[in-house]
C-alpha cells in the first residue's frame, strides 16, 4: 500500500487509468501493444519489494532494455518507487563497461536474460561482480551450462524467474531460502521457475476443456492478479482470446507442484504435429543441449517447417560444436521418441543464433533461416544456396550457413 501511496502521490488519477503501452517482443508471432495502468505496475513492483528484502545501500544494475518490460518495471520502476540506487548501461552486451559500473558503484541487483548472463561470465572480471546479492535471469529459459558457468566464475547462483509482458512482467521468481534458527523456509528449487508474487494466482488447466490440473500434471497456465493487463491496443479480438474470467491464458504448457514451484514445459506454439503426435521444441532443445554440455559456447534452437508426408519436419540451428551422431544416440538413449530425433541432415550450424535486441531467442528468425536452407537444400545452385550443414564431427558447413542478427 505505501508503494502504491508513492506511486500514486500528487496525482488524484485513477490507478486504473492507462499508464504505458509496451510491445511484446514479438518473438514467435507479431508485437503487440500490451496496455499497463498504474495499478498493474505498482501490484507488481509491491510483489517484488516483499520478497526481495530491500536494504539500505541496494544498487541496481541496470541493463535490460526499457521498452522491454523486465527492464521497464526491474530496473526503472522499482528502483524509483523503492528508493533504490540505479545505475545504466545503454548496450548490455558491453561487458567491460558493464563490469567496471558494477565495481565502481558497487551495485547489488543483476536483472538480465541468460544470453547477457552467458557473456559477462566470460568477459567480465570475477571481482568486478562482487558486491552482488541478487541476480535474476528471465525473458528466456536459464540452462545449467549458463548457470554453472556464472556460478563457477563469480561464486553466485543466478536466480529464474517468470513472467510476460501482459503480467508487468513478474508473475513467479526463485530467491534465497531463508534460515532462521531451527525454521527453513524454502525460496528456490533447482529447475523451476519459482514461487508466485505475493498477490499473484496461478493455476494449469487442459488446454481444450480449461478444467483444472492437479500437482505435477501439465496444462495450459493461467494467471489472475493485480498485474494483469488492460488489454491489447486495438486489439479486442486478441484481448478476449487473452482474458478470459479474470484470467490471463499464457499460451505457456506447464505445471506447478505440491508445493507451488511453477516448471515451463513449452509454448502451446512451440509444439509441432508430427505423425498425429505434439512434439516439444523445448525439450529436444534441452536433450540436445544436456548432450552437448561440453561445449560452453554451445546453444541451439528447435524449429519446424512443412512436410508433406508428416505434417512437419524438424530443423536444429545451433552454434558451437556439434557431434550429430553422438547427439542423436544420446536422445535415443534418454528415451525420445523417435518422431522426436531430428533426423541426421536437419541440423544446421550458425554463426550465432538469432536474437531479439532484449536478448531473447527470435523464434521467427530461426523459422525463416530453416526454411530458406530447406528450399536452398531442394534446389541447389540456385541465388542464396547453403550447404547442408550436419557432417556429424561437429565441424561448419562447406558452404555460408546463414548467419543469425
Amino acid at each position: 500500500v505505501l508503494l502504491r501511496r508513492r506511486l500514486r502521490r500528487g496525482s488524484p488519477g485513477d490507478p486504473n487509468s492507462l499508464a504505458t503501452v509496451v510491445f511484446s517482443s514479438g518473438s514467435t508471432g507479431d508485437p503487440k501493444g500490451v496496455m499497463l495502468s498504474h495499478a498493474n505496475i505498482g501490484a507488481n513492483i509491491e510483489g517484488i519489494y516483499q520478497i526481495l528484502q530491500i536494504r539500505p545501500g541496494d544498487v541496481v544494475l541496470g541493463v535490460m532494455p526499457f521498452f522491454h518490460s523486465f527492464g521497464f518495471t526491474g530496473t526503472l520502476w522499482l528502483p524509483l518507487a523503492t528508493g533504490m540506487g540505479a545505475v545504466y548501461h545503454h548496450n548490455p552486451l558491453d561487458a567491460k563497461a558493464i563490469g567496471e559500473l558494477s565495481q565502481r558503484f558497487k551495485t547489488t541487483v543483476l536483472l538480465a536474460s541468460p544470453t547477457f548472463l552467458l557473456s559477462y561470465a566470460r568477459r567480465v572480471e570475477a571481482g568486478q561482480f562482487a558486491s552482488l546479492r541478487f541476480v535474476f535471469a528471465g525473458a528466456e529459459r536459464l540452462g545449467e551450462s549458463v548457470a554453472g558457468l556464472f556460478r563457477e566464475r563469480f561464486g553466485i547462483e543466478p536466480l529464474e524467474g517468470y513472467g510476460c509482458t501482459e503480467l508487468s512482467p513478474i508473475v513467479a521468481v526463485n530467491i534465497p531460502n531463508v534460515a532462521i534458527g531451527p525454521r527453513r523456509q524454502l525460496g528456490s528449487r533447482r529447475g523451476t521457475l519459482g514461487l508466485p508474487l505475493p498477490g499473484v494466482a496461478v493455476k494449469a488447466v487442459d488446454p481444450e476443456t480449461r478444467a483444472d490440473r492437479g500437482p505435477g500434471e501439465d496444462g495450459l497456465l493461467l494467471v489472475r492478479g493485480g498485474n494483469v493487463m488492460l488489454g491489447y491496443l486495438g486489439d479486442e479480438a486478441r484481448t478476449r482470446d487473452a482474458l478470459r474470467d479474470g484470467w490471463y491464458v499464457t499460451g505457456d504448457i506447464g505445471h506447478l507442484d505440491s508445493d507451488g514451484f511453477i516448471t515451463i514445459t513449452d509454448r502451446l506454439s512451440r509444439f509441432s504435429k508430427i505423425g498425429g503426435e505434439m512434439v516439444s521444441h523445448g525439450q529436444i532443445e534441452q536433450a540436445i543441449c544436456r548432450a552437448a554440455a561440453g561445449d560452453a559456447g554451445f546453444a541451439c534452437v528447435v524449429t519446424a517447417i512443412p512436410d508433406e508426408q508428416k505434417g512437419e519436419h524438424l530443423i536444429v540451428l545451433y552454434q558451437g560444436r556439434l557431434d550429430i551422431a553422438a547427439v542423436r544416440a544420446s536422445l535415443a538413449r534418454a528415451g525420445l521418441p523417435n518422431l522426436w530425433i531430428p533426423r541426421a541432415d536437419a541440423f544446421l550450424a550458425v554463426e550465432n543464433l538469432p536474437l531479439l535486441a532484449s536478448g531473447k531467442l527470435d523464434w521467427r528468425r530461426a523459422k525463416a533461416l530453416a526454411a530458406e536452407w530447406a528450399a536452398a537444400a531442394r534446389h541447389p545452385g540456385g541465388e542464396g544456396e547453403s550447404g547442408a550443414a550436419g557432417s556429424g564431427d561437429g565441424s561448419r558447413a562447406s558452404r555460408e550457413t546463414p548467419r543469425g542478427n
